[in-house]
């Protein structure tokens, strides 16, 4: 009679963590939705949350003065509008500022008027000189690095991340020079780019650039969710605005300057659109037929905000309440800490001596003695702690419940 009685009650218990199991059955579908959103690819509006940009120049020499300038031109408007430095990714020869033959050294100017300083503005260049190349750019954009390179030279974005990539400098059909010496065809991006979308780098991504021929290197992308823009068509040469007669050269590109001067008229909270960026280009003043490429974009370019690209105006999503997971009661236990006896006692002491203060007192050469003379708190009282005492015991109880049963056998 006894070992039944026994028995039942070990059947009982056994019982308990397959009712915690069976209860957790509810959770499997949300489960299974959450681990189908990791492996996605999917986006949506709210889906974007930060930005970022690469700009790239990628000339050198004294005689492209207007490409360094183009770059940084455009680098001082994303600081503008609130993009930070850790969010630019900025690649420039930067053989201009201090060549021997400006008449302004550690300047770079994209005006005659030299009304601004382009170089004084507290730059932080990322990729400088000869680490300018088509490996390093193509690299940067899938973020297959060597694990050498630090964090401020990597593209950190992720799949809610907009990417603004902008290039300038001498080009021709579906092709870029990269510093005179070699060149990044539309196809390399294009394939450089569909790269990021598998790895989940961009929500949505704006390339323009400014070069002769632009527009034929995003004539080859494929990759969902981009705009792209360009300067001029193909056969077309992509003409510089102005020169100074100070500085000897031109100083900027009439496709940037004409873009930098709309983007001047905006704050951080516009509600511009690309539509509305878009419509200031005007083929008479820029000298070329500039070209917009929306066919790989869900969104159309009314929907689409310039500062989703050009600022830093982000989007917070907040999951609700019903998303959660479901978490055990036992949870609570988590944020209570269990004082050991002598912790009390320890308090009045400590308020005793703070009503006292001595000469010696252990606080005098700034270190910290809580935790000593008894005075420790214990650890938390955590979910698996608790777990593994409950299926603890119950193994134990099994483990008896099957010697008494073969020794009644026997």
């Amino acid at each position: 009679m006894l070992f039944r009685y026994l028995y039942s009650l070990l059947g009982v218990l056994l019982a308990v963590p397959l009712c915690i199991a069976s209860s957790n059955i509810g959770s499997r579908p949300q489960l299974e939705s959450r681990v189908s959103d990791l492996f996605s690819n999917s986006t949506d509006a709210g889906g974007h949350t930060n930005n970022w940009a690469v700009l790239v120049c990628s000339s050198r020499y004294w005689f492209n003065y207007r490409h360094m300038a183009n770059t940084l031109a455009m680098y001082r408007t994303l600081k503008r509008l609130g993009l930070p430095d850790s969010n630019i990714i900025l690649m420039l020869a930067d053989d201009v500022a201090c060549n021997s033959r400006n008449s302004f050294p550690a300047s770079v100017y994209a005006n005659k008027g030299k009304e601004m300083d382009l170089y004084g503005q507290g730059i932080q260049v990322d990729y400088r000189g000869y680490e300018v190349t088509v490996e390093s750019f193509l690299r940067l954009l899938t973020g297959r690095h060597d694990h050498t390179v630090p964090r401020s030279k990597r593209l950190l974005s992720d799949s809610s991340s907009n990417v603004f990539v902008y290039m300038t400098g001498h080009g021709g059909n579906e092709f870029l020079k990269f510093q005179d010496n070699e060149e990044v065809s539309a196809y390399d991006v294009a394939d450089a780019v569909e790269q990021m979308w598998e790895k989940r780098r961009y929500n949505k991504l704006l390339f323009a650039i400014d070069t002769c021929q632009a527009n034929t290197m995003y004539s080859k992308f494929y990759s969902p969710e981009i705009i792209s823009t360009g300067s001029s068509a193909l056969g077309e040469n992509s003409y510089s605005h102005h020169n100074d007669m100070d500085i000897g050269v031109a100083v900027i590109d009439s496709f940037t300057h004409y873009i930098l001067q709309y983007l001047e008229t905006l704050g951080k909270t516009s509600k511009e659109t690309l539509k509305d960026f878009f419509g200031i280009y005007d083929p008479s003043k820029i000298h070329s037929h500039p070209g917009i490429s929306t066919s790989l974009s869900t969104s159309p370019p009314e929907d689409i905000l310039v500062t989703d690209f050009f600022g830093a105006v982000a989007k917070i999503e907040i999951s609700p309440k019903s998303s959660e997971l479901p978490i055990s009661s036992h949870a609570s236990y988590s944020t209570q800490w269990e004082e050991s006896p002598n912790t009390a006692r320890n308090r009045d002491d400590l308020d005793k001596e703070r009503e006292e203060p001595s000469s010696s007192s252990s606080f005098s050469s700034g270190e910290s003695t809580f935790g000593g003379n008894g005075n420790v708190w214990k650890s938390p009282l955590s979910v698996d702690n608790h777990m593994k005492r409950v299926f603890g015991t119950l193994g134990g109880l099994s483990g008896i419940g099957l010697f008494a049963y073969f020794a009644s056998r026997n």
